[in-house]
């Protein structure tokens, strides 16, 4: 890849754990934001100064696309928080890959201690010919980009 190219964002991974996600449709909502800090000064001559500085990174959510499949590993952990209400036994560490054409990682994200906050179902529809998907919310703790 020749530099300034722009990458083919279709090509991603998902890895959970040690396990990788299948049917991945989307990866969406991704983001990584800091608290930002005011701090109130007066200078030696009295004149007020507002200063801003980075404070504590935010954790997020980012949302799964995938299809509606017999994936046990994926189901079980879903089910942990969703059922269970067992957070700190599915509080898993996420790494989404950005791959190249070649198929070697460019973009490495990790979303570290993150779990299961939302699953959405499939909609159906007499006559329509669709994929079943599935939405599943994961908020995390903290994200690092490599």
């Amino acid at each position: 890849m020749a530099e300034g190219d722009a990458l083919s964002t279709h090509i991603f991974g998902v890895q959970l754990g040690g396990y990788t996600v299948e049917s991945l449709q989307e990866v969406s909502g991704l983001t990584v934001e800091e608290d930002v800090v005011e701090v109130s000064q007066v200078t030696e001559t009295g004149k007020p100064v507002l200063r801003k500085q980075p404070g504590a990174q935010k954790g997020g959510e980012v949302t799964l696309t995938r299809g509606l499949d017999q994936s046990v590993t994926f189901t079980t952990w879903l089910k942990e928080t969703l059922e269970k209400g067992a957070v700190a036994a599915a509080r898993q560490d996420i790494t989404i890959e950005v791959k190249d054409t070649e198929g070697n990682t460019v973009r490495r994200m990790t979303l570290y201690r993150a779990w299961a906050s939302k699953w959405e179902g499939p909609s159906f529809k007499a006559g329509e010919s669709t994929a079943a998907t599935e939405k599943v919310t994961l908020v995390f703790e903290e994200i690092t980009v490599e």
